[in-house]
Parts: C-alpha cells; sequence; structure tokens
C-alpha cells in the first residue's frame, strides 16, 4: 500500500502582519494535507525551523539561508523587495524567488497619469495658490502643456511603463522608452530604445518618467548631468524606487530652474524627512510611496502566492520568477 506523501513546509517568516495571518489561514484551508503552513513569529523560530521548510514567503537572511538545504521556493510579496533582500548568499542559492509585479500596473500608472495631468495643466502653480486663497493666473497660454505636441520618455517598459504609454498615447502623448531587455514596443509607444541611448532622448522629453526597479545598475541613475540633460522646463516623474535618483541633485535641478517640476512617489530615504527642502520646494508633487494601493491590492497580492502555491505542489514551474542576479 503506498503511503501518503509527507505535506510540504511553508514557512511565513517574520515580522508578521494582519494580513500575512489572514494569508497563512486561508492557504491552510485551501491546501490542507499538502501543505504545512507554519507562522514564523521570532528569530528563535526562524533558526529551529528553517532547516526543514520547503519553501518560504517573506526575508530570508543570508545565516538563515546557510542552513535552508530544502529551500526551492522563496517568495517575496512585494514587487520590488526592500534593499539587501537580494544578498549574495541569495544570488548563488539554488532557490528560485518569485514576486508579485504586474498586479499594480493599473493603479501605478494612473497615478503617473495624474502627475502628468496635473503639470500639464498648471495645477502645481494653482493647487499651492488655493492654500493660501490666492486668485493669480497666469500669463494666457503659459504654463500648460499641450499634450499632442508633448514627448513622454519613460525608463523602463515593463508592465507599468507600458499601461501608461498605453493611457498617455490617448492624450495624443508621443511615447518613447528605454529598456535594457524589452525591444517591441507596446501599444501606444513609438519606440523603444537601449540605456545607451537614454542621455541623447533627455533633451528630446518634456517628462522623464522613471519606473526602474532598484538595482546595481539603476542606483543613483538620476543624477546631476542627466538632470542638466533634459530639456529646460521639463518634468520629472519618479514612482520606480527611490535610490534611481538623487534627491540632492534633483533639487538643485529644480532651484536652478532646469526642471519644471517633479512627481515623487518615492524617495532615497523614506519617510521623506519633515524638513526636507522638498517639501516646500514649489512645483513638486509628493505622495507617500501609494502609487500601487488601491482596490484589490491584498486580494492581488494573496492570488499569486496562491497560485504559485498549486504549481510548487503539481511541480509545475512557477509564475513571476525573478532573476536574481538581476533583482527583479
Amino acid at each position: 500500500m503506498t503511503q501518503p506523501s509527507s505535506p510540504q513546509r511553508l514557512l511565513m517568516m517574520a515580522p508578521l502582519l494582519p494580513i500575512h495571518r489572514e494569508w497563512a489561514q486561508r492557504l491552510r484551508e485551501k491546501f490542507q494535507d499538502e501543505l504545512d503552513v507554519v507562522e514564523i513569529e521570532s528569530d528563535q523560530d526562524a533558526d529551529a525551523l528553517i532547516g526543514g521548510a520547503d519553501a518560504a514567503c517573506g526575508t530570508v537572511t543570508p545565516e538563515l539561508l546557510a542552513r535552508a538545504d530544502r529551500l526551492r521556493w522563496l517568495h517575496s510579496p512585494m514587487a520590488a523587495p526592500p534593499a539587501g533582500y537580494f544578498s549574495t548568499e541569495l544570488v548563488q542559492h539554488p532557490v528560485t524567488v518569485t514576486n508579485v509585479r504586474g498586479i499594480f500596473n493599473d493603479h501605478i500608472s494612473a497615478h503617473i497619469l495624474s502627475f502628468v495631468l496635473a503639470f500639464a495643466r498648471a495645477l502645481h502653480h494653482y493647487v499651492p495658490q488655493q492654500q493660501q486663497r490666492v486668485w493669480q493666473q497666469l500669463p494666457r497660454y503659459e504654463g500648460t502643456v499641450h499634450l499632442p505636441e508633448a514627448v513622454a520618455l519613460i525608463v523602463g517598459v515593463g508592465g507599468i511603463g507600458a499601461e501608461t504609454a498605453r493611457l498617455l498615447s490617448a492624450f495624443g502623448v508621443d511615447c518613447i522608452g528605454v529598456d535594457p531587455q524589452r525591444t517591441a514596443p507596446p501599444e501606444g509607444m513609438r519606440k523603444i530604445h537601449p540605456v545607451a541611448a537614454l542621455d541623447d532622448l533627455l533633451p528630446v522629453a518634456d517628462f522623464v518618467i522613471v519606473t526602474v526597479p532598484h538595482t546595481p545598475e539603476t542606483e543613483r541613475m538620476f543624477n546631476r548631468d542627466r538632470f542638466a540633460r533634459m530639456k529646460r522646463g521639463a518634468f520629472f516623474i519618479n514612482i520606480g524606487r527611490g535610490a534611481t535618483t538623487s534627491l540632492d541633485d534633483l533639487l538643485a535641478a529644480l532651484q536652478a530652474g532646469q526642471l519644471g517640476g517633479a512627481g515623487l512617489d518615492v524617495f532615497e530615504q523614506e519617510p521623506l524627512p519633515p524638513e526636507h527642502p522638498l517639501w516646500t520646494q514649489p512645483g513638486v508633487f509628493i505622495t507617500p510611496h501609494v502609487a500601487l494601493w488601491g482596490p484589490y491590492y491584498n486580494e492581488r497580492r494573496y492570488g499569486i502566492l496562491e497560485e504559485n502555491c498549486r504549481r510548487f505542489l503539481d511541480g509545475r514551474p512557477l509564475s513571476n520568477v525573478v532573476n536574481k542576479a538581476l533583482w527583479y
């Protein structure tokens, strides 16, 4: 008589939020005897259990990885995990890493569009005036951007960049992109260029929109030299990762009048310190890393986790696999 196989063990790594505990319970109910879902409450729990884990959700430190002999799958419940997640030890470990990229394209591209439209209609001038109860019009025909004559350079043409191009094209914006891998332009984008062309493209763009993740290659890719290359009066938008942009250099470019404004959802330091000059710099919109928020946020994240649990148990290829060497 064939003995039933023992369940695979999935560790839900600390720190655990209420939503993670909810996911753990749902997985237990969904997979019952197939999957042993264990909630890790402390470093001591992780030390004791990592050696018997087949899979984990969250962060596994290099120290734990050294003892994770059975670990075959590590899931990050974020599209871009925190700095330091992709340690040398993780890159070298045979474990497969997955994430939740692609499920926020609609929310984030709408956030980008809100920045573009706000700048195009000069709301960066009028919103501060409203706070001061000032009625003062800009000179007629000045201060706005005629979108059918505008160029948007999208740096990073993944799912977010592609959806942003589709939305902007409905307003007549000429969208071009820069990407290290993708060569075929998506709907709404005229052309994708290699990253080597970035410096030549910056002077033609009215909007520079950054969606790239933080990697060794993208760290501080927007610096004093790149801002100096941008068209005078152009707008800079970053919803990718804060580490891609030097805030000191961005502030200097804004104060010098090189840029017309900036829409920022991510920052080198988060939260942005209350004393930072960007808070009061004219022409700057700041949102606190919320571009991905919207309806179904957590349900979409859980959906990726559940689907990959099913694939893992069935021995099928996982979805949303990360290239560990590239960090995305």
